[in-house]
């Protein structure tokens, strides 16, 4: 896919006196670029993900080294493999699974990784309960992954050292050395909030020296989140009333004031309750004749009965007091 010469032309490319091409050489970025079809990752990034400027610009970066590399090789310029490993921070909600998987196609399209799917662990998944239990549970993941991404959340949660008989140490050495031995073939993704990630790193100075590539994911703006609503709405036949954006509108500031709030994950989980009050509201209106445009419209009673106009978390016990 990436050329050493005109494919039109009969003369052999130029080389040195030792047989070696030499610095005219033309190497063609573009047919690499087009020939591992990962433009196509990248577009359906920018179809899935409202806004996220500073991510999908990164992506973007990581992809054209990735395709300069592969041409390097192939001219023969030797090169080790770049790091890959990555740290993606930021709250719940903001994409960063998501990214996590469109990265994992981009590097298998590349020839980074065999098989490009991506792997999703936690300390559950990872550290044992007993002596002895940790390094299985530890290498199953990784077996599991390898060929693709490893994708930790909650990363922050393997070290806990203020409790002495924790395994998460354990896990984290595994983890360190398969990502220096397996660096052709396996890329592992911390993901967690910044501060605790941040924390994270600073405990554990090998863990930070191998993750070349950190990404903050930052919070979606209220216009950016209505967006998403309509984006979600759209791809199950549904819609917004004029009244019911505005509600709609109206709820994101009253929603991203209130704790707990996730983002995209609380506007789809917002569009799931509006579903529901719609279905409710048509269901006992069942005798008064129902077109199709009621069954996929939203209307603004559907949305102001949250009780978030309340100041109240949907979702939550209201017996119970709301913390973090």
């Amino acid at each position: 896919m990436v050329s050493s010469a005109d494919p039109g032309s009969e003369s052999p490319p130029p080389t040195t006196a030792h047989g070696e091409l030499d610095d005219t050489t033309p190497v063609n970025l573009m047919a690499a670029y087009e020939g591992s079809q990962v433009h196509e990752v990248l577009e359906q990034l920018d179809k899935e993900l409202i806004g996220l400027r500073p991510v999908k610009t990164r992506i973007r970066e990581i992809a054209a080294l990735l395709v300069v590399e592969r041409a390097r090789k192939q001219v023969g310029l030797a090169t080790g493999a770049p790091s890959l490993h990555m740290s993606f921070t930021g709250r719940p909600g903001t994409g960063k699974t998501t990214v996590a998987e469109r990265m994992s196609q981009i590097l298998h399209r590349l020839g980074y990784v065999r098989k490009g799917h991506v792997v999703t662990a936690t300390r559950d998944d990872l550290v044992g309960q007993y002596i002895g239990h940790t390094a299985p549970k530890t290498r199953e993941m990784l077996k599991k992954a390898m060929g693709g991404v490893l994708f930790i959340d909650e990363a922050y949660y393997l070290y806990r050292p203020e409790n002495e008989r924790d395994y998460g140490a354990e896990a984290i050495e595994i983890l360190l050395q398969v990502m220096e031995n397996n660096r052709d073939d396996l890329v592992v993704i911390f993901a967690g909030y910044k501060d605790r990630m941040d924390v994270f790193y600073q405990s554990n100075p090998g863990l930070s020296s191998r993750v070349a590539n950190h990404i903050d994911f930052p919070d979606y703006t209220a216009s950016e989140l209505l967006a998403i609503a309509k984006l979600i709405l759209a791809t199950e036949n549904y819609r917004f009333s004029e009244e019911a954006t505005f509600a709609f509108s109206d709820y994101i500031q009253r929603r991203m004031q209130l704790p707990f709030f996730a983002n995209a994950r609380s506007i789809r989980n917002a569009i799931d309750r509006a579903r529901m009050r719609q279905a409710n509201r048509l269901f006992n209106n069942r005798g008064g004749g129902i077109t199709k445009g009621d069954l996929i419209t939203i209307e603004a009673p559907d949305i102001t009965s949250s009780r978030v106009f309340a100041g109240e978390v949907e979702g939550l016990d209201p017996s119970l007091p709301i913390t973090e």
